[in-house]
């Protein structure tokens, strides 16, 4: 029998709710970054300079929702929040990277390389993966039990792996390029490239609360299938969106010849199964009631964003 889907925020509750979340987060984030003067200067500059470019905060937002619904705790999940962002923007650097997809704007301002020069960036990106974890190994001892701590980490560095991690679908991502491929294969992509940290957002935010095994399974199943949809809005946008809104090049992936949904399947079915996929994620949080208003609601934002 299928389940009734849960109610979501409406549109603009969701974008307040964003809004707080970026700026709990970024106040977070300021106050465990080093300070740009710290020597060596270029580095910390450059990590700060991507850190703080404006990004929507998709991620901590996902996993702070997560923990409201299973009533977590604020400080771990305010700490594992600012973890996935810095693990997210690491990503970001090196995917402008000129060897990656040689982007030269993200967020509306240069990319790393191009105002710091590669090496740099390159380490800047290193430099805020490596204090993610960090992060990750300091959450509030009482909160977090040891072995919780590290299911954690252990589940993150599976989402930024290679064999089923972000890392793993760059790979693929690039040795596509200019060649044919299945849907399955494009599949693969996207939900590692991009779905795994979506995915381990939600996933990890659920372990901290200490959600039972069941809870666990079908907070995930949702967060799979919203990473999933995100990364197929990311592929229409880049087809029918603007320089202006997106605050980087479009019609980039026709240009490399990647694996995409619209170039597979075309516009209306890629629009099609992103509809699809937000309202099986959303039957997936039934049984949170109420309590799933703000996850259902950043679904409903991601399915339907222009930027």
């Amino acid at each position: 029998m299928q389940r009734p889907a849960a109610s979501g925020a409406d549109s603009a509750e969701v974008k307040s709710y964003l809004r707080l979340q970026q700026r709990r987060v970024d106040a977070k984030l300021e106050s465990v970054m080093p300070p740009a003067d710290t020597y060596p200067e270029v580095v910390h500059e450059a990590m700060r300079y991507s850190l703080f470019a404006g990004g929507k905060r998709v991620r901590p937002a996902l996993a702070l929702a997560t923990a409201e619904a299973l009533d977590g705790d604020e400080e771990a999940s305010l700490q594992l929040a600012c973890a996935l962002e810095l693990i997210h923007t690491y990503s970001l650097i090196h995917d402008d990277l000129p060897a990656m997809d040689d982007d030269d704007y993200r967020r509306g301002l240069p990319t790393s390389h191009k105002k710091f020069g590669e090496g740099i960036a390159i380490l800047a990106g290193n430099g805020l993966m490596t204090l993610a974890f960090q992060l990750l190994a300091e959450m509030p001892g009482a909160a977090v039990p040891d072995s919780v701590r590290l299911q954690v980490i252990t589940h993150l560095c599976r989402a930024i792996g290679a064999a089923t991690g972000l890392i793993g679908g760059q790979v693929m991502d690039l040795v596509s390029q200019g060649k044919s491929y299945t849907e399955e294969e494009v599949r693969y992509i996207h939900s590692c490239k991009t779905g795994a940290l979506i995915e381990a957002s939600v996933s990890t935010a659920a372990l901290l609360c200490l959600a039972p095994g069941s809870a666990r399974q079908r907070l995930s199943a949702y967060a799979r299938k919203v990473g999933l949809c995100f990364q197929i809005v990311d592929d229409l946008l880049d087809v029918e969106g603007s320089q202006s809104e997106l605050g980087k090049g479009s019609q980039k992936d026709a240009l490399l010849e990647k694996a995409t949904y619209p170039a597979l399947l075309g516009v209306r079915r890629s629009h099609e199964i992103a509809d699809r996929l937000m309202r099986q994620a959303t039957r997936e949080l039934s049984f949170l009631g109420s309590r799933a208003r703000m996850l259902v609601g950043i679904a409903a934002f991601i399915s339907s964003r222009r930027y």
